[in-house]
Order: C-alpha cells, then structure tokens, then sequence
C-alpha cells in the first residue's frame, strides 16, 4: 500500500496493457483508501465521519468510473455524505471546496496526470488545499489496517462541477475585461486548445466560444482515456508539436495544450514559438508584475539564469529558485507570504503554476485565462502577447543528462557525489550561487556562460545534471567540467555525458 505514495499524491497500475507493469491501485486498495481519508478528515476537522461531505470526480482514463466507485463505498462504509461530480479537473475538485454551491468538507479527483493509460491514482483536498507528504503516509498507513467494506452508494448524490467551474472561469475574463459575457470580448481572437483527449474540452465550448473566440483547429477534445492521439503532457515534445502546428496552420494569436486533469498548461505563440519551462514562467511573471512591484516569484531548482535576469532587471522582481516537486514550490510561496514577504507565483518548469489570488493552487486553466486576458488586452493595443517577454534572452543550449546510482543505498551514496563535487567546485573557484536542491554552478566571464546543476531526483536511483550554455560551445565545455568534477564515483553511470 505504502509503495502507492508519490510525493502528496497517490498512483499505480490501473490496468494490464503495459509490458511489466502489473496492477497494483485495485478497487480493494481504492475502498480502504476512501475509508482511510475520511478517518483522517474527521480527525482534522474535529468532528464525526458521518458529518463529512465529500465531492468525487475523475479524468478520462478507463478506470475511473470503477476505481471512484471504490473510493465511494469507502467514504460511504464510514458514514460520509459522497456526491459524484463526475468527469471533473483537479482544480475544479478543489474549488467544490470552496465554491457556495458545494462546499463540500473535502474532495476526491482519480487522476495520474500526464501518465498513460493504464495507470491512476488519487489526489485528496480539503479547505487548506492539497494534502502533504507526509499526510498521504498517513492515510495509507491507516488504510493497512482496515478492511474492504462495501456500502449503500445508491443514494450517493451527483452535481455537474464543471459548468460552474467553467463559468467562474468566464467570469473571471468578464471581470477583467470590464464587460460582461453578451458583449463577447473575445470576438476576433483566433485561439487552439489541444486537450490531448483528456479533461480540458470544456475550455472551448464553455468559455472560449460563449465569449466569442474563433477555436477553429483545436483538437482531440473528445475525452478519450486511450489518449489516442498523444499523451496529454505540455512536456511531451509530440504533443507540443502537435498544439504548435495547430497554432500555425491555424494562424491563431495563441495556442494552449493542457494534462489530463487541467492542473499544468503550456502555449504557443502565433509565430510558432513554444512557450514552456522558463518561458512560461516569464510570461506569467510579465502579466502579474504591475500588480506586483517587486514580488517574489519561487520556481523550482532548474529554472535558467536568464529566467532571473529577465524578473530581475526587466520586470523588477525577484526570483527564488527552489526544490522540484510544485507541492514544494507552493508550499514555499505560502511560507514568504505568511512572513510578510510578497510573493504571488509558484510555477515549476513542468507548468504548474499557482497564484497568490487564486488559493495558491495549480491550476493549468487559470493561468491559461491569464494568458487570454493578456492577449486580449494586446490586441486593443495593437500587439502581440509575446512583446511581454521579448526581452527573455533567448535559449542557446541546453541538455539534461541522468546519471543512474549503480548502489543498494543510493540516498547515502549521492549525497556523498554532492558533498565532493561541491568541494571540488569551491577549491577550483567556481561561482556556486545558493541552492536549496543540489549544487548549481554558474559561469558568466568571457571564457564561459552558462550553469549547470546537480542534484538527487526525488525519488529514484538517479542524479540529474542540467546544462545550459550561453553560447554556442558553451554546453560542451561546462559537460566538460562537471566530467572533471565527477570523477572516480565508480558507481556513478555517467556514460550518457559524451
């Protein structure tokens, strides 16, 4: 049970179809979880199980409908109040939530993201937004210890989410705007979504064609959890290519591709221009700055140095480079704020992102209204939204390289490749700025630009390098030190650094 836990969410093997992969998230697993996050709500709140309402929603993979039904009986054999809300977004079961309509004591989305078909998982919310870490350790080691229970779930209620999701969505560009859903503010935009068959159709039929957008060429709409025509991820490359030659051929002012469950986003500008990783993030940062002089903007720990140029010396903000993980990255913009220090964007280069204004949750369709409002407001001035980052230095070179750890204990060995690599760095005197994640090097004189970083991966046997050259050459000469840097770690498999 415990090897279900991925960081502060839940996944496994849903189904047979892949080589190796056998099931391991059955329905049994799925009942006692259920039953296990209500125990655990209650205890939170402070008041009986049987008290608890608890919304259920999923994306389109085939399991769903099965598995949610086992989270039900589970909540139900602990006496909750369960509605089905169907097929839903991540952040659409977070806002029942919070919306009036609902406000529902906590919620339930089966969901794995970006992964393939045959697996799921579960990601659980209540008022204080998704659970950590160590909470999900908590409900699964719970969940051991009880056993199946089957319930009456034929009076479990329904509620179709996602319409007043998508309208809170509308609004917020009406809002914005200044004007109101009849005057169709949105007339004379040419916008793609690419929803990769997953969970974000809505997007088009709900918000961006009531407020009066031309969506011809978005595609893969139909929710379809085969996800035939490529894996709903903004970080898949043939799925960006997909969204980018949509946007083009389309001729459209923006493109957007979204995950499964609408918790991460990427664009595409008209001109072709993938806007992801630091990109995004600049972006972002360049439509909040003006409400924001001076903000904090948290990132994880391999965002560019020209991502901390462009919010330092263009927009005027600062930049805290943090750990991977977007739980981590959010975590850490709450803990500025509560500290007095202003900080309104949690984005990681995977694309989640999270504003201060927006119940710090990563929400991929939120941030893609942020992006229409900014083209909207664009085109009443004659532009184009990429004229917000024009000033991002551009990418030259880059390259991430995955050395495997060849140890029983590779937590213990890896970190002793940091401790050593690190010395090594300072005796030779390199530049190595402060890093919360791993050793990060950077190199700015006339001989080299560019960084690099090393670090533990979260939770495999693997120690990521991250280059990234200023200029052309660059990324061979600093694969050349950190070669230098690592030698004799005989157990270190560093045959991918050619």
């Amino acid at each position: 049970m415990l090897k279900l836990q991925n960081g502060s969410d839940i996944r496994g093997t849903a189904v047979e179809g892949v080589e190796g992969e056998h099931v391991n998230l059955t329905e049994d697993a799925c009942n006692r979880i259920g039953q296990s996050f209500a125990l655990w709500l209650a205890a939170k709140l402070g008041k009986p199980a049987a008290s608890l309402k608890i919304g259920i929603g999923r994306d389109a993979r085939i399991s769903g409908p099965a598995l949610g039904t086992a989270v039900a009986h589970g909540l139900a054999a602990q006496g909750c109040t369960v509605v089905d809300c169907k097929l839903a977004t991540t952040p659409a079961m977070f806002m029942s939530v919070v919306f009036p309509e609902t406000k529902y004591d906590g919620a339930v989305m089966m969901t794995a993201s970006h992964l393939p078909f045959n697996r799921n998982g579960i990601k659980f919310f209540d008022k204080d937004g998704g659970l950590e870490h160590e909470d999900i350790t908590a409900v699964l080691e719970k969940a051991c210890s009880l056993q199946v229970t089957k319930a009456d779930i034929s009076k479990c209620g329904t509620f179709a989410l996602l319409p007043l999701y998508a309208n809170h969505l509308k609004n917020t560009i009406c809002r914005e705007l200044n004007t109101d859903e009849s005057s169709r503010p949105l007339r004379g935009l040419r916008i793609v979504v690419d929803a990769g068959n997953g969970d974000a159709g809505f997007f088009v039929s709900s918000i961006l064609n009531p407020l009066g957008a031309d969506t011809t060429g978005s595609q893969f709409l139909e929710p379809d959890g085969m996800f035939p025509n490529h894996i709903p991820n903004p970080e898949n490359k043939a799925a960006m290519e997909a969204v980018r030659s949509a946007t083009v051929n389309n001729h459209a002012d923006l493109g957007l591709i979204f995950d499964t469950d609408v918790d991460r986003m990427s664009a595409v500008f008209h001109t072709g221009a993938e806007v992801n990783r630091d990109a995004i993030i600049a972006l972002v940062s360049a439509i909040i700055a003006p409400s924001y002089p001076g903000g904090t903007v948290v990132t994880d720990s391999v965002t560019s140095d020209r991502l901390t140029v462009f919010l330092q010396n263009v927009l005027g903000m600062k930049h805290l480079r943090y750990m991977r993980g977007y739980k981590n990255v959010i975590d850490k913009c709450k803990e500025l704020n509560a500290e007095g220090i202003v900080s309104p964007l949690a984005m990681e280069t995977s694309g989640h992102g999270a504003l201060k204004d927006n119940y710090y949750l990563d929400d991929g369709a939120f941030l893609a209204v942020k992006l229409i409002i900014a083209v909207a407001q664009a085109a009443k001035q004659g532009k184009k939204i990429d004229s917000l980052i024009s000033k991002l230095p551009p990418l030259v070179e880059e390259g991430e390289y995955r050395f495997k750890i060849n140890a029983d204990d590779f937590k213990t060995y890896g970190s002793s490749v940091l401790a050593e690599f690190k010395a090594r760095a300072e005796r030779a005197g390199y530049d190595m700025p402060e890093s919360y994640e791993g050793i990060r090097i950077s190199f700015h004189d006339s001989g080299i630009q560019g960084w690099m970083l090393l670090r533990m991966s979260l939770h495999d046997p693997v120690m990521p390098l991250n280059i990234e050259g200023g200029r052309q050459g660059d990324l061979a000469k600093i694969a050349e030190i950190a070669r230098n840097l690592l030698q004799g770690f005989d157990k270190l498999d560093m045959s991918c650094l050619k």
